[in-house]
């Protein structure tokens, strides 16, 4: 345990005021996986569910990026803590408002999609304030571990929210879990706002950087455009699953939430593996770790778009979730080494900006996938478009080394490869 890279974050004092708020927050997220598209289905007319749920699921994130944006000239000087806090308290009000709505019979799905945008406003720059504050109270050998902790708590919610959404889906409906979903908000608006004094998290000297200097600083470092560029595709190509797997399960399987929940929970318990795996790659080289997760989550996702028996796609699909902590984590710690830190903020929203734009993106695409190849069918291209994408990057990859090689050679550099952290 003394030597665990766990250890430093875990006994940190700032941190263990922030992440019981953090796991209270995470398992309501993890109940609203499941609710916010079944919600949809109930609500949305039957001849048009595949447009609404695709859009209500591109809804609760696609704000987030507009947010990076337009609101960068308010929020790029503010403390992590409070764009954490204001994030998490737009969200309880929005979420909360949901089943209110609901209980009074005054929920159309219009409406219902646009509260879920609503909650997402500050979403980019409430993530951006907690990684920050990772990158800024612990020194940079523990980031990968920090980032690494807040992956593991989302993914053990993920195990635990679906069971727990299931449940009160069959007692109280999908709006009662949105109403526990903002009530876990609220704790965590709590946590940052008030539990998180101002002097716990150093602050850089002041910059007078514009709202668009996370994408300069992105654009400076072709590591982080690169990357970036690449978990763009990855995350779009994913989108189309927050639609299809909803859909196949209750129209092609003629199954309940339940398995949907299975199919959730499986991925959480790989995730909470993986995300404790993560802590222990600190000295693997970025690139080819990042290139071999695309490549192994295209391949497990297509046994569920290749007709496998139920308990097989669900195996499988836990696996992919055994490699999504390590991707997460891997590139936000780049970004957090990459960027200076005055500027980090406004890189961690950008980021997180192009990321949150891409998943809502590849979920709106799924609506008409679904329509014109069905559940299957989308299930189906969308992993075997995101192994086609490894591929391709695994290739760029080693002509990018061929080429460099050579190169080294004739300027008489021995180190002429790529560093470990790209």
């Amino acid at each position: 345990m003394r030597s665990s890279p766990y250890r430093p974050v875990m006994s940190h004092t700032t941190l263990r005021r922030v992440l019981p708020g953090f796991a209270v927050s995470s398992l309501g997220d993890g109940m609203a996986v499941v609710a916010v598209s079944w919600l949809a289905i109930e609500l949305a007319p039957t001849a048009d569910r595949g447009i609404w749920v695709a859009l209500a699921a591109a809804a609760y994130t696609l704000s987030g990026a507009a947010g990076a944006l337009l609101l960068g000239r308010y929020l790029r000087h503010r403390r992590p803590a409070q764009l954490a806090g204001w994030d998490a308290a737009l969200r309880a009000g929005a979420l909360g408002a949901i089943p209110v709505f609901h209980a009074f019979g005054a929920l159309s799905i219009q409406g219902y999609v646009a509260l879920l945008a609503l909650s997402s406003v500050l979403h980019s720059w409430g993530q951006a304030g907690i990684y920050t504050m990772i990158a800024r109270v612990l020194p940079e050998r523990d980031h990968l571990a920090g980032n690494a902790v807040l992956s593991g708590v989302g993914s053990i919610a993920t195990v635990v929210g679906p069971p727990l959404a299931t449940l009160l889906i069959v007692f109280g409906g999908p709006a009662s879990v949105l109403a526990v979903d903002a009530m876990t908000f609220l704790v965590l608006a709590v946590t940052f706002l008030l539990a998180v004094p101002k002097d716990s998290v150093p602050e850089p000297d002041e910059d007078k950087a514009s709202r668009t200097a996370g994408f300069a600083v992105i654009r400076r470092i072709p590591a982080l455009s690169g990357l970036l560029a690449l978990s763009f595709v990855f995350f779009f190509l994913f989108g189309p699953v927050y639609v299809a797997l909803p859909l196949h399960v209750s129209d092609d399987l003629d199954a309940s939430a339940g398995v949907l929940a299975a199919f959730y929970t499986a991925f959480g318990i790989g995730a909470v593996l993986g995300s404790v795996l993560t802590g222990f790659l600190s000295r693997w080289r970025l690139w080819p770790t990042t290139v071999g997760i695309v490549i192994g989550f295209g391949i497990l996702m297509l046994p569920m778009g290749l007709g496998a028996p139920t308990a097989v796609s669900v195996v499988c699909f836990g696996l992919a979730g055994l490699l999504w902590p390590p991707y997460s984590s891997l590139s936000t710690t780049l970004f957090q080494r990459s960027a200076p830190s005055a500027l980090l903020p406004q890189a961690l929203a950008a980021s997180s900006a192009v990321r949150v734009l891409s998943v809502p993106l590849g979920t709106a695409l799924g609506g008409p996938l679904v329509a014109g190849l069905g559940a299957v069918g989308a299930l189906r291209l969308s992993g075997g478009a995101i192994a086609v994408l490894g591929l391709t990057a695994a290739g760029a990859l080693a002509l990018r080394a061929a080429w460099r090689a050579p190169v080294a050679e004739l300027s008489g550099c021995g180190d002429g490869g790529a560093r470990p952290s790209e």
